[in-house]
């Protein structure tokens, strides 16, 4: 993708993220951004707000099959149609760039309504979902799809283990 067609917000962004050319590239590269920036944002928002409240997971308590299939496989193909459809409205309207922008607000305040903190992390990765989302569009609407849902799994994976298997990853 040319700096023209992302926009001026994301154009200094690593290659993989912006150039439909390598799946696994961009799927694992994208997931390292995601996922590194993701815990800084985590580290943050639990100094500045250290009394808000997680995400409430325990409706899965003790039901580890569902829990991890819950976050690792329905969470991330329904949030990536719906993110994409969201996309694809807001790419009526908006340059990439800003649509791509956008999508991550509306997911952080998504979210947000779950757990304040949440919100505040998950516009993160999901400005690099959303990015992958505008990106693989170009070479295939079903590329589009299955990257950032893919990458969004290898996010959820080892939060799906903490809150699947308590006690198997030390806190």
């Amino acid at each position: 993708m040319t700096q023209q067609a992302v926009g001026a917000p994301l154009s200094r962004l690593p290659n993989f993220l912006t150039e439909p050319k390598s799946l696994w590239q961009s799927i694992v590269g994208g997931w390292s951004i995601a996922f590194f920036g993701s815990l800084l944002l985590s580290a943050l928002a639990m100094t500045v707000l250290p009394a808000a409240p997680p995400p409430d997971f325990s409706n899965l308590e003790g039901q580890a099959g569902l829990a991890f299939f819950m976050l690792v496989v329905f969470a991330p193909v329904v949030e990536t149609l719906l993110m994409g459809a969201i996309l694809m409205g807001l790419s009526l309207f908006l340059r990439p760039g800003i649509a791509v922008i956008v999508s991550a607000i509306l997911w952080g305040i998504a979210h947000s309504t779950m757990a304040l903190n949440w919100g505040f992390v998950i516009w993160w990765p999901f400005l690099i979902f959303s990015l992958q989302f505008v990106t693989w569009r170009r070479r295939h609407l079903g590329l589009a799809f299955l990257v950032p849902m893919l990458t969004h799994a290898m996010q959820n994976s080892l939060p799906a283990v903490t809150i699947a298997f308590p006690g198997l990853v030390p806190a």
